[in-house]
């Protein structure tokens, strides 16, 4: 769960209460966290009012990489409010999703390392 902070918190399936805490950082800490998917055994995070996506240590809270979404959505003449917030893991075919609020599509994407 996220608060928009840099803190996440891991909660209990059934009872819903807290069972863990992790600061997420980079070179600093992370804020603005907001949608989260757990993905092949790290956290993916977008930044609120971003177009980047956090790939979080779910033991450490260290940012081991980001996701540059620039440009994937035409944001012109479009409510700046409209900003990336859909994050979807597909386990099956291991395909990944992201989506934005009011965008008309649904993106898949592969991750390239950056050169």
């Amino acid at each position: 769960m996220s608060d928009g902070t840099a803190n996440l918190y891991f909660l209990d399936p059934v009872t819903f209460q807290r069972i863990g805490q992790i600061a997420v950082h980079d070179t600093g800490p992370v804020t603005e966290l907001n949608e989260l998917e757990y993905v092949n055994g790290s956290i993916y995070a977008n930044v609120w009012m971003e177009e980047k996506i956090a790939v979080i240590n779910p033991q450490n809270g260290q940012v081991t990489g980001w996701i540059d979404l620039t440009g994937i959505q035409d944001l012109t003449n479009q409510d700046p409010n409209n900003v990336l917030n859909g994050i979807a893991y597909d386990a099956n075919g291991d395909r990944l999703f992201v989506t934005g609020k009011m965008w008309p599509h649904i993106f898949e994407i592969k991750l390239i390392p950056s050169a």
